[in-house]
């Protein structure tokens, strides 16, 4: 098993890693919408805390060598279910190649935040460069 770190990308708040390989798959642990250079929350409401969740991603799968295309399953977590229609609009275009997901409401997310989305990639996809 690797670790990936990046300073691209918010540093973990707790004892887990940014993102880990395991054999073609990289598992990049769930982003909330946190500044890399600060660690403060981005933005009040859902399109800016969706936006800064997904620049955080694509820092991970960068450090990872990959990019949202290699990406295959995401789980997506929203503290107000009324979001999921203005959260889809700013996910979609980020996983155009429309990879399997998850998305629930939850009672709350790390540090009172909106939003939460976490990632597999499958870096065999990445290295073929087809899918």
């Amino acid at each position: 098993m690797k670790t990936i770190s990046t300073t691209s990308a918010p540093a973990a708040i707790g004892p887990y890693s940014q993102a880990v390989i395991t054999g073609n798959l990289l598992f990049v642990s769930g982003q909330i919408p946190l500044s890399p250079e600060t660690g403060e929350v981005c933005g009040k409401d859902i399109h800016a805390q969706t936006e800064q969740v997904m620049n955080n991603i694509k820092a991970v799968l960068t450090a990872a060598g990959c990019d949202f295309d290699d990406v295959v399953k995401t789980t997506c977590f929203l503290t107000d279910i009324n979001d999921f229609a203005s959260f889809n609009q700013i996910y979609a275009q980020y996983f155009t190649g429309k990879p399997a997901r998850s998305c629930v409401a939850v009672s709350a997310l790390p540090k009172g935040v909106s939003v939460e989305v976490e990632v597999i990639a499958n870096l065999g996809i990445a290295k073929k460069g087809n899918n």
